[in-house]
């Protein structure tokens, strides 16, 4: 990190990454191109999940190339009259694995789901047995956690 002055540890990046509402990922896709996508994300320690579509292009760049690094940004707040923002930022690189274990993907949903909708968790089941055969889950498991505060 070129500005030391604003590195942060990586708990302090973990904890962002909690905070988070989306990070977006970027990765390559299949004709070798940059492709970067906005996802609700989880963490749980060391690994975040993602679930999507059982097909697709962001699946099927995965599948052919699973390193992948995300962005999360927080606390956003312009400065007036100072040309400048002040943030959060946490980058994470990984490898982006499909879950095809059916208790881990019922895991990654669930805690994506407490995660984004608390409150509705009493139709989960439901949910689960409408639309676990047709959703994909992904873990990417983390390698590296980079983090800064500008303040």
């Amino acid at each position: 990190m070129r500005r030391k002055d604003r590195e942060q540890t990586r708990e302090f990046g973990l904890e962002l990454i909690d905070r988070c509402e989306y990070g977006v990922m970027a990765l390559i896709d299949s004709e070798g191109k940059p492709y970067a996508v906005a996802l609700n994300l989880v963490r749980d320690g060391e690994k975040l999940y993602f679930h999507c579509a059982m097909d697709g292009k962001k699946t099927g760049s995965l599948r052919e190339n699973p390193e992948v690094c995300i962005s999360f940004t927080g606390g956003v707040k312009p400065v007036p009259d100072k040309f400048t923002t002040l943030y959060r930022s946490a980058i994470v690189r990984g490898r982006a694995t499909e879950v095809t274990d059916t208790n881990e993907k019922i895991h990654g949903l669930r805690l994506l789901c407490e995660k984004l909708d608390a409150t509705n968790m009493a139709d989960f089941d439901n949910a689960l047995e409408r639309s676990l055969h047709r959703t994909a889950v992904w873990r990417i498991d983390i390698d590296e956690v980079t983090a800064k505060e500008k303040k």
